[in-house]
Protein backbone atom coordinates (compact mmCIF):
# COMPACT_ATOMS: atom_id res chain seq x y z
CA UNK A 1 0.00 0.00 0.00
CA UNK A 2 1.31 3.45 -0.90
CA UNK A 3 2.19 5.63 2.05
CA UNK A 4 2.15 9.43 1.73
CA UNK A 5 4.59 11.82 3.37
CA UNK A 6 3.01 14.83 5.05
CA UNK A 7 4.89 18.10 4.68
CA UNK A 8 4.73 21.65 3.35
CA UNK A 9 7.19 24.50 2.96
CA UNK A 10 7.23 28.23 2.68
CA UNK A 11 10.28 30.35 3.37
CA UNK A 12 11.58 33.89 3.64
CA UNK A 13 15.10 35.28 3.77
CA UNK A 14 16.86 35.64 7.09
CA UNK A 15 18.59 38.87 8.11
CA UNK A 16 20.21 38.22 11.51
CA UNK A 17 20.83 34.93 13.29
CA UNK A 18 21.43 36.82 16.49
CA UNK A 19 17.72 37.58 16.72
CA UNK A 20 16.81 33.89 16.99
CA UNK A 21 19.48 32.11 19.05
CA UNK A 22 20.68 32.68 22.65
CA UNK A 23 22.94 35.73 22.94
CA UNK A 24 26.05 33.74 23.72
CA UNK A 25 25.69 31.61 20.58
CA UNK A 26 25.06 34.33 17.99
CA UNK A 27 28.70 34.94 17.05
CA UNK A 28 29.36 31.19 16.77
CA UNK A 29 26.36 30.70 14.47
CA UNK A 30 27.40 33.59 12.25
CA UNK A 31 30.91 32.14 11.99
CA UNK A 32 29.55 28.76 10.90
CA UNK A 33 27.52 30.55 8.24
CA UNK A 34 30.67 32.26 6.99
CA UNK A 35 32.84 29.13 7.01
CA UNK A 36 30.50 26.56 5.50
CA UNK A 37 28.97 28.52 2.61
CA UNK A 38 25.21 27.99 2.51
CA UNK A 39 22.10 30.05 1.95
CA UNK A 40 20.03 30.48 5.09
CA UNK A 41 16.27 30.97 5.10
CA UNK A 42 13.71 31.43 7.80
CA UNK A 43 10.58 29.39 7.26
CA UNK A 44 7.09 30.04 8.50
CA UNK A 45 6.02 27.40 11.05
CA UNK A 46 5.86 23.89 9.61
CA UNK A 47 4.10 21.16 11.53
CA UNK A 48 6.15 18.33 10.10
CA UNK A 49 9.71 19.62 10.36
CA UNK A 50 11.75 22.07 12.38
CA UNK A 51 14.35 22.70 9.69
CA UNK A 52 15.88 21.15 6.58
CA UNK A 53 18.97 20.99 4.39
CA UNK A 54 18.75 20.78 0.60
CA UNK A 55 21.24 20.77 -2.26
CA UNK A 56 20.46 21.45 -5.92
CA UNK A 57 22.92 21.05 -8.81
CA UNK A 58 24.86 24.24 -9.51
CA UNK A 59 23.65 26.02 -6.36
CA UNK A 60 25.06 26.40 -2.87
CA UNK A 61 23.34 24.29 -0.18
CA UNK A 62 20.30 25.78 1.52
CA UNK A 63 19.34 25.55 5.18
CA UNK A 64 15.94 26.51 6.58
CA UNK A 65 14.78 26.76 10.19
CA UNK A 66 11.25 27.48 11.42
CA UNK A 67 10.91 31.08 12.58
CA UNK A 68 8.66 30.23 15.55
CA UNK A 69 11.15 28.07 17.48
CA UNK A 70 12.32 29.28 20.87
CA UNK A 71 16.03 30.29 20.94
CA UNK A 72 17.22 26.96 22.34
CA UNK A 73 15.27 24.85 19.86
CA UNK A 74 16.33 27.18 17.05
CA UNK A 75 20.01 26.78 17.94
CA UNK A 76 19.86 22.99 18.10
CA UNK A 77 17.96 22.80 14.82
CA UNK A 78 20.36 25.21 13.13
CA UNK A 79 23.38 23.14 14.19
CA UNK A 80 21.59 19.95 13.13
CA UNK A 81 21.26 21.32 9.60
CA UNK A 82 24.77 22.80 9.50
CA UNK A 83 26.05 19.30 10.33
CA UNK A 84 24.37 18.08 7.13
CA UNK A 85 26.18 20.84 5.24
CA UNK A 86 29.54 19.88 6.74
CA UNK A 87 29.01 16.24 5.76
CA UNK A 88 27.99 17.29 2.25
CA UNK A 89 31.19 19.23 1.63
CA UNK A 90 33.45 16.73 3.39
CA UNK A 91 32.27 13.63 1.55
CA UNK A 92 31.09 15.05 -1.77
CA UNK A 93 32.82 13.10 -4.53
CA UNK A 94 35.30 11.51 -2.13
CA UNK A 95 33.62 8.18 -1.50
CA UNK A 96 31.64 5.74 -3.56
CA UNK A 97 29.86 4.66 -0.42
CA UNK A 98 26.54 6.41 0.13
CA UNK A 99 26.55 8.53 3.28
CA UNK A 100 23.31 8.05 5.23
CA UNK A 101 21.47 11.32 6.05
CA UNK A 102 21.65 10.71 9.80
CA UNK A 103 24.41 8.12 9.84
CA UNK A 104 27.71 7.99 11.72
CA UNK A 105 29.23 10.86 9.73
CA UNK A 106 26.37 13.23 10.53
CA UNK A 107 26.26 12.17 14.19
CA UNK A 108 29.97 12.93 14.54
CA UNK A 109 29.72 16.37 12.92
CA UNK A 110 26.60 17.28 14.91
CA UNK A 111 28.33 16.36 18.18
CA UNK A 112 31.34 18.47 17.21
CA UNK A 113 29.13 21.47 16.42
CA UNK A 114 27.21 21.12 19.69
CA UNK A 115 30.32 20.96 21.92
CA UNK A 116 31.08 24.72 21.96
CA UNK A 117 27.56 25.60 23.12
CA UNK A 118 26.76 22.82 25.58
CA UNK A 119 27.22 24.79 28.78
CA UNK A 120 25.06 26.79 31.18
CA UNK A 121 25.88 30.17 29.69
CA UNK A 122 23.90 29.08 26.61
CA UNK A 123 21.28 26.54 27.76
CA UNK A 124 19.18 26.37 30.95
CA UNK A 125 20.09 23.45 33.22
CA UNK A 126 16.83 21.59 32.54
CA UNK A 127 17.61 21.51 28.81
CA UNK A 128 21.37 21.02 29.12
CA UNK A 129 21.15 17.81 31.12
CA UNK A 130 19.10 16.15 28.39
CA UNK A 131 21.08 17.74 25.55
CA UNK A 132 24.35 16.34 26.91
CA UNK A 133 22.86 12.84 26.91
CA UNK A 134 21.23 13.29 23.49
CA UNK A 135 24.52 14.49 21.96
CA UNK A 136 26.19 11.17 22.75
CA UNK A 137 24.10 9.52 20.04
CA UNK A 138 21.89 12.17 18.39
CA UNK A 139 18.67 11.04 16.74
CA UNK A 140 17.35 12.34 13.43
CA UNK A 141 15.02 14.68 15.32
CA UNK A 142 14.84 16.07 18.86
CA UNK A 143 11.23 14.88 18.70
CA UNK A 144 12.62 11.36 18.89
CA UNK A 145 14.02 12.12 22.35
CA UNK A 146 10.98 12.72 24.51
CA UNK A 147 12.84 14.13 27.53
CA UNK A 148 14.78 16.67 25.47
CA UNK A 149 11.71 17.57 23.42
CA UNK A 150 9.63 18.18 26.55
CA UNK A 151 12.40 20.27 28.13
CA UNK A 152 12.61 22.46 25.02
CA UNK A 153 8.85 22.81 24.81
CA UNK A 154 8.71 24.43 28.26
CA UNK A 155 10.26 27.51 26.69
CA UNK A 156 7.85 27.69 23.79
CA UNK A 157 4.93 29.80 25.01
CA UNK A 158 2.97 29.51 21.76
CA UNK A 159 2.90 25.73 21.89
CA UNK A 160 2.10 25.63 25.59
CA UNK A 161 -1.01 27.74 25.09
CA UNK A 162 -2.18 26.03 21.89
CA UNK A 163 -4.17 23.30 23.66
CA UNK A 164 -2.56 20.68 21.40
CA UNK A 165 -0.46 17.62 22.20
CA UNK A 166 2.44 15.89 20.51
CA UNK A 167 1.41 12.97 18.31
CA UNK A 168 3.69 10.54 20.15
CA UNK A 169 1.76 11.25 23.37
CA UNK A 170 -1.45 9.71 21.96
CA UNK A 171 -2.22 6.00 22.27
CA UNK A 172 -2.36 3.83 19.17
CA UNK A 173 -5.88 3.84 17.75
CA UNK A 174 -6.59 7.38 18.98
CA UNK A 175 -8.19 9.86 16.58
CA UNK A 176 -6.77 13.33 16.10
CA UNK A 177 -7.00 16.37 13.82
CA UNK A 178 -3.94 17.51 11.87
CA UNK A 179 -4.01 20.18 9.17
CA UNK A 180 -7.83 20.14 9.27
CA UNK A 181 -8.01 16.41 8.55
CA UNK A 182 -8.90 13.59 10.93
CA UNK A 183 -6.47 10.69 11.37
CA UNK A 184 -6.13 7.54 13.43
CA UNK A 185 -2.76 7.08 15.14
CA UNK A 186 -0.87 3.94 14.19
CA UNK A 187 2.55 2.56 15.04
CA UNK A 188 5.71 4.57 15.71
CA UNK A 189 8.43 4.22 13.06
CA UNK A 190 11.50 5.73 14.70
CA UNK A 191 10.72 9.48 14.44
CA UNK A 192 7.46 9.28 12.45
CA UNK A 193 4.08 7.70 13.14
CA UNK A 194 2.09 5.71 10.59
CA UNK A 195 -1.42 7.17 10.53
CA UNK A 196 -4.63 6.57 8.60
CA UNK A 197 -6.65 9.38 7.04
CA UNK A 198 -10.21 8.69 8.24
CA UNK A 199 -11.82 10.08 5.09
CA UNK A 200 -9.69 8.42 2.39
CA UNK A 201 -8.24 5.50 4.39
CA UNK A 202 -4.83 6.38 2.92
CA UNK A 203 -1.73 5.92 5.07
CA UNK A 204 0.58 8.81 5.93
CA UNK A 205 3.71 9.11 8.05
CA UNK A 206 3.58 12.15 10.32
CA UNK A 207 6.46 13.31 12.57
CA UNK A 208 6.12 12.05 16.13
CA UNK A 209 6.66 15.59 17.47
CA UNK A 210 3.88 17.13 15.32
CA UNK A 211 1.32 19.07 17.37
CA UNK A 212 -2.17 17.66 16.91
CA UNK A 213 -5.64 18.13 18.38
CA UNK A 214 -6.93 15.01 20.11
CA UNK A 215 -10.53 14.08 19.30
Amino acid sequence: MKVGLFFFYSGMKNVSLGSYVPDGAAKYCQELYRIHRFDFLLSRPRRTRLGDFTVKPGLVPRITVNINLNPYGFLITYLHEVAHCVVHYKYKGRSRKRVAPHGAEWKHEFRELLLPVMHESIFPKDILVHLLRYAQNPAASTGGDQKLFNALRKYDEQELTSGKVCLFQLDEGSNFVFQNRTFTRGTLRRTRVLCTDKASQRLYTIPAHALVEAC
